[in-house]
């Protein structure tokens, strides 16, 4: 068997050479971190997961229109993706005060926000990802006013489609990250949502008790982390039993 070349690592996942040019291969790990890295841990199971996971929303949002980098899963912890020039900026979209927000400013957890706020932050390990302005992102290049228009446009949809999804399943979408990159096609490029949607990068809370199924379960040592990972897929009707089978639908809870 070839060996694959490494592209790159980071804290969740792996990036391989594609079998084809201008692909990449995406391996999920089951390593956990939080509060920059300083928290680190393993999560059994969580890379099989998260990618079923996040196979099945970038699905459902590309059938909607929404462009991404997926384009088919391979196995129980890889799926093929585009190769993308990744925008250096995550756009985090909140729904419900909580996480750095509440702490920033003093709301409680768990208040409903006014409206949808979308924040910036610069994709920096070393700087502790700051957050930045759109003024700090067109000055410095990271992105062009046209860029940072269409990646605002793109996670509005994502978070009206997603929220009503979460909801048919007894799920808050509390707030999630996304990210995104350029994909060239003949000199034409165009901004597509790349990484991963999965309980890593989501918070979401069960719409009647308001227990957390995501990854702050990790973060606040509340236990059962497997647990929370593994019932978001159930809901999602995508929990893999006994090795890979093919992607069901998700249940409506009544």
């Amino acid at each position: 068997m070839t060996r694959r070349r490494r592209i790159y690592e980071g804290k969740a996942k792996v990036l391989f050479e594609g079998p084809e040019p201008g692909t990449l291969v995406q391996y999920f790990k089951d390593d956990a971190s939080a509060f920059n890295n300083q928290k680190k841990g393993v999560i059994t199971g969580k890379g099989v997961l998260n990618n079923r996971i996040s196979e099945y929303l970038m699905s459902r949002l590309s059938e909607i229109g929404v462009p991404t980098h997926f384009v088919r899963r391979l196995n129980m912890r890889e799926q093929l993706v585009r190769e993308v020039e990744i925008i250096p900026i995550e756009l985090v979209v909140r729904n419900v005060a909580a996480g750095s927000l509440s702490q920033r400013f003093g709301i409680p957890e768990g208040t409903p926000l006014p409206r949808s706020i979308i924040e910036y932050y610069y994709k920096s390990d070393e700087l502790h990802d700051p957050m930045v302005s759109e003024e700090h992102i067109t000055a410095f290049g990271w992105a062009a006013p046209q860029d940072l228009d269409d990646m605002v446009a793109l996670s509005l949809r994502v978070n009206d489609y997603l929220s009503g999804l979460f909801l048919g399943i007894g799920l808050k979408l509390v707030d999630f990250k996304l990210e995104f990159g350029r994909l060239w096609e003949n000199e034409e490029m165009r901004i597509v949502l790349a990484d991963e949607i999965s309980p890593d990068n989501c918070r979401l809370w069960d719409v009647k008790t308001n227990e957390k199924l995501d990854k702050d379960r990790f973060r606040q040592d509340l236990g059962r982390v497997e647990e929370a990972y593994q019932e978001v897929a159930r809901r999602l009707g995508i929990l893999p039993e006994g090795g890979p089978s093919d992607v069901k639908g998700p249940k409506t809870l009544q």
